[in-house]
């Protein structure tokens, strides 16, 4: 009997809309935040997805099958397909992955024209403790991968437990990045960062595909391929543990996030029209900071300077994001988003096109291992202890609109100002869009509707 009177009122506020638009009842948009003379959206963690151990990267394969993978630490990737975790893993090389702490399996990426070819590349710590780079191939079941059909690509000594780097990436240029820690213990003892002979402390770029190597090849527009005592993989150099790195979509530029040792956090950037070759800095520098030598340090040659850092009265250990290219929510098109392991929090970068402008724009209790994005653009975070993942977005996880306590007749009113809206509309407002689906109608309505009464924390 309840039900049905609930139900009886969702269907005449939802049929009460229609009227309620026609009277043009609206409420106006979300209003972004002011700082440092730049406007920033304010962003919510909703449809929150559990039952991960130790979620430490997310991808897609961009094949047109609207999936999410998500490494697990311990040596499994698993899928989210239409919201649902599924129960087979789609792979599981657990025996071979030295785990936990900085080690484990690390990150997956998925080449160009990956729906045709079959394979993929995963980054992981062997049971020497070393780093692997491999590539492995599908099963008939394009939802579960063969663990017996491993190619090494690349192995790589580490010399410590931690600062193993991990992150794999294809560049748009079709090239293999690959992030590198500096080998581990505190402050680069062995100075690996900086010296060229060196595959740590590095990002290297390597050819996986063209010709289908073995292995590998070098490409010819490495910076270093005709430079005595280089090793020609590296790209760039000077990085204590670039954890994780990306590359914007629209643009192709490249953003690294890396981990510092006391003092300093730092994002360093590479427009995409660069040819390689910078030098981040360690570990004669420590974000901008002199860090050996202490004082009156001189930055290496072809230094690149960071263009985001925080102290660790902020955090202690930076996650790399992404750059939203999504097109629901449009206040925070264009803002590369990073967060901190330590603290959960969440800033946002942007370039206003004299400087670059950083805001913290969300204060969590997450720790922070990943962002990653699906085929559409949608930024998700991982919450490493709690085995969950968050989309960030503008879409409130609760439809009270104005003031709390509670979803009322305002909260009405302000959805059927909106009715009809689709993104890119003049006026469009992510809020209203409760099923993300891109327009705000009838399902949208039933939503808020449905939570007539409930409060908002």
């Amino acid at each position: 009997m309840r039900a049905a009177v609930r139900l009886g009122l969702s269907l005449g506020l939802v049929a009460a809309i229609s009227l309620l638009a026609y009277l043009g009842l609206c409420l106006p948009p979300a209003q972004a935040s002011a700082q440092g003379g730049a406007e920033w959206p304010q962003i919510y963690l909703i449809q929150p997805m559990d039952g991960l151990d130790r979620p430490v990267h997310i991808g897609h394969a961009n094949d047109g099958g609207a999936r999410l993978f998500v490494v697990e630490q311990s040596g499994r990737i698993r899928i989210i397909k239409d919201g649902v975790l599924l129960s087979t893993p789609f792979l599981d090389i657990s025996g071979r992955v030295s785990c936990c702490g900085e080690r484990g399996l690390l990150s997956v990426a998925f080449p160009p024209g990956y729906a045709s070819k079959g394979y993929f590349y995963v980054d992981y710590t062997d049971t020497a403790g070393d780093t692997v780079v491999a590539r492995y191939h599908l099963t008939a079941n394009p939802d579960v991968a063969d663990p017996s059909s491993e190619e090494i690509v690349l192995t790589i000594d580490q010399p410590y437990s931690n600062h193993n780097g991990g992150q794999l990436a294809f560049g748009p240029d079709g090239y293999l990045y690959i992030g590198m820690g500096d080998g581990g213990s505190g402050g680069d003892p062995h100075n690996h960062a900086q010296n060229p002979n060196s595959l740590l402390g590095k990002l290297l770029r390597i050819d996986v595909e063209t010709g289908n190597p073995l292995t590998y090849t070098i490409p010819a527009t490495n910076p270093y391929t005709q430079t005595a005592g280089y090793r020609r993989e590296i790209w760039a150099l000077g990085l204590r543990n670039p954890w994780r790195f990306s590359f914007d979509r629209q643009t192709g530029d490249l953003y690294i996030a890396d981990v510092g040792q006391s003092r300093r956090e730092e994002v360093d950037f590479q427009p995409a029209a660069g040819a390689g070759g910078e030098n981040y800095g360690w570990r004669i520098l420590e974000g901008s900071l002199c860090y050996n030598p202490s004082s009156g340090c001189v930055p290496p040659v072809g230094y690149s300077a960071p263009v985001a850092e925080y102290d660790h009265s902020q955090g202690c250990s930076i996650t790399g994001g992404m750059v939203y290219r999504g097109s629901l929510d449009q206040g925070m098109q264009g803002i590369y988003f990073y967060g901190d392991y330590c603290s959960g929090r969440i800033w946002g970068l942007k370039h206003d096109g004299t400087a670059w402008q950083t805001a913290l724009l969300l204060d969590t209790d997450l720790a922070i291992t990943t962002f990653g994005e699906d085929e559409s653009g949608n930024l998700y975070v991982a919450d490493y202890w709690n085995g969950r993942l968050y989309m960030l977005a503008e879409t409130p996880p609760c439809p009270d609109f104005q003031s709390p306590p509670d979803v009322g007749i305002e909260d009405i009113q302000a959805i059927a100002g909106h009715w009809g809206l689709q993104t890119g509309d003049q006026g469009w407002d992510a809020r209203f869009d409760r099923d993300r689906d891109g327009d705000v109608d009838v399902v949208d309505v039933a939503r808020v509707a449905a939570a007539w009464g409930a409060g908002c924390n």
